[in-house]
């Protein structure tokens, strides 16, 4: 009938629409999106530094932050002098684009630069210095492929300070390029091998550092994280033959985040062999012996910090680390590092949002196998806007 006719297409078409809103809705809900972000901040420093043993030439990464390996030694009979370093190195840029496909993948791609480290300028005229790579990588869901922070290195657990790293002696501190998988709290990664290995003359590393890290994630934004590392050391010995060795390492850290805003921070990492992974270079992964073998060293370092934040506007950091390295033969190490030291303590004034202005005061210890030391104290102020 005419009438059952009717309602047989009205009923259809209203079929049809009703799926033809459903696709239309699902594929708006599953369209692709990319979006684009560049970042960094402008950085001001101001150093003022006394040294017990010496002073470091123009070029030293000690005149640019405190790096630990460059603190000045000597037997105690040198002269101190003072140094004052305004620079802007620690500027850095990055840019970031994160897409979203039509499927439901995320991928990200990241890379930044500053200009630190570099000694291509000088503070004659222009103060002008290139730039240096420091992230360049790709995150394809739970896949990262690039350079950035190394697996077994915490940032979150750095401490917040005015000097570039901070306690630079006693941290894990390396960015290097890798393959990690994330699932969920736990991560796996496979990352570049370099030995670094005194009386060595050249790097034959061929297995790639394999690093695993978990994160137990506590109340309130705290956490522990525990991350392991195995490693395979090959050298070219001073004998023109090869030495090697297996190295390995493990890092605690935390973040407890107090009522208010405070927290308190810390890390502790232990190895033999660990080397490269603490303090800038602080620490060798070992020394070549009398029979032009690796003999890998044993580090033991620690920090602590602790954040007040005073009200929106004031905050304050104190930290303190150190590290102590055990060799087989203090004789053979004689010329190597035995223990570094630092504390810090600064005030920071957020003057707007992205603003702030600062000062700290550091002093930090370096001593010898053979018994030569030396130690700096300074004073530095910054200023920082991000963007």
């Amino acid at each position: 009938m005419k009438i059952d006719r009717i309602s047989k297409r009205l009923l259809t078409g209203s079929a049809l629409a009703l799926l033809a809103l459903s696709v239309s809705a699902w594929a708006d809900s599953h369209e692709a999106t990319t979006t684009y972000k560049f970042g960094g901040y402008a950085k001001f420093d101001a150093m003022f530094t006394s040294y017990s043993d010496a002073t470091p030439g123009g070029n030293s990464l000690m005149r640019q932050f405190y790096w630990a390996p460059g603190v000045p030694v000597g037997d105690g009979t040198g002269d101190s002098d003072m140094t004052t370093d305004f620079q802007a190195r620690e500027s850095r840029l990055n840019f970031r684009v994160d897409h979203k496909t039509a499927g439901g993948n995320s991928i990200t791609a990241f890379a930044e630069m500053d200009f630190f480290t570099h000694s291509d300028g000088n503070e004659v005229v222009s103060n002008s210095y290139s730039p240096r790579l420091r992230h360049a990588f790709i995150k394809f869901d739970n896949w990262t492929f690039g350079q950035t922070w190394s697996t077994f290195q915490d940032v979150a657990a750095l401490p917040e300070a005015l000097d570039f790293v901070g306690p630079a002696e006693s941290t894990t501190f390396i960015r290097q390029a890798m393959i990690r998988y994330t699932s969920g709290p736990l991560e796996l990664a496979v990352e570049n091998p370099q030995t670094f290995v005194s009386g060595g003359t050249r790097d034959l590393s061929t297995v790639p550092d394999l690093i695993a890290r978990y994160t137990f994630k506590l109340d309130g934004g705290s956490y522990v994280k525990l991350a392991g590392l195995v490693r395979s050391l090959k050298i070219q010995d001073l004998g023109s033959g090869q030495a090697d060795a297996t190295a390995w390492g493990i890092s605690a850290s935390t973040k407890v985040v107090f009522d208010g805003g405070s927290d308190l921070r810390a890390m502790l990492t232990y190895g033999d062999g660990v080397g490269r992974y603490i303090g800038l270079g602080f620490v060798p992964d070992g020394y070549t012996d009398s029979n032009n073998d690796i003999a890998t060293a044993e580090a033991l370092a620690y920090f602590v910090a602790y954040r007040w934040q005073w009200n929106d506007k004031w905050r304050s950091n104190i930290m303190y680390g150190n590290t102590s390295i055990d060799y087989d033969s203090d004789v053979a190490a004689a010329s190597l590092n035995d223990t570094g030291s630092s504390i810090h303590f600064n005030v920071i004034h957020k003057v707007l949002p992205k603003l702030d202005i600062g000062g700290e005061i550091i002093f930090g210890e370096r001593e010898l196998v053979n018994g030569s030391d030396g130690d700096f104290t300074r004073f530095m102020l910054s200023a920082r806007y991000a963007f």
